[in-house]
């Protein structure tokens, strides 16, 4: 059998601060620039979930979409959509809110909820230009 490789696209509207609490104020706007604005800033993010494994013979799934994107909206977009991730995520406390660590966190609250196929990557995009990815090396 074949092993394919199925993409979910969701979106979500968060908002964050990038700076490091050790530094002067100088310093974080010398390295994060206008991303360290106090009261944070806003991206409209774009998260894609790749699965992969064998489709069923029977159904020609590898998971189910409808099942996939309620695990997703209930896992993900619940936890950081119209969110301040600095503020209001649990899970993104002690850490800076960089694409690089949300791709991480989001593994990590997925890896285990699919009943079907494996997870594959997670990839982020913040701008059209700027995403992350992650394969849980």
């Amino acid at each position: 059998m074949a092993k394919v490789y199925l993409t979910r696209r969701e979106t979500f509207s968060a908002a964050h601060r990038l700076f490091n609490p050790n530094w002067e104020n100088e310093k974080n706007d010398e390295v994060f620039g206008k991303c360290n604005n106090y009261y944070g800033h806003g991206h409209n993010y774009i998260l894609e979930v790749v699965v992969e494994g064998e489709p069923d013979p029977e159904t020609g799934f590898i998971i189910n979409l409808t099942d996939l994107q309620k695990i997703i909206n209930d896992n993900v977009i619940e936890v950081f959509d119209h969110k301040h991730l600095n503020f209001d995520v649990p899970e993104m406390q002690g850490k800076n809110p960089t694409i690089e660590n949300l791709v991480v966190i989001i593994w990590d609250l997925l890896k285990d909820k699919l009943p079907n196929g494996k997870l594959h990557s997670i990839k982020i995009y913040e701008t059209e230009n700027n995403y992350a990815e992650y394969r849980g090396e």
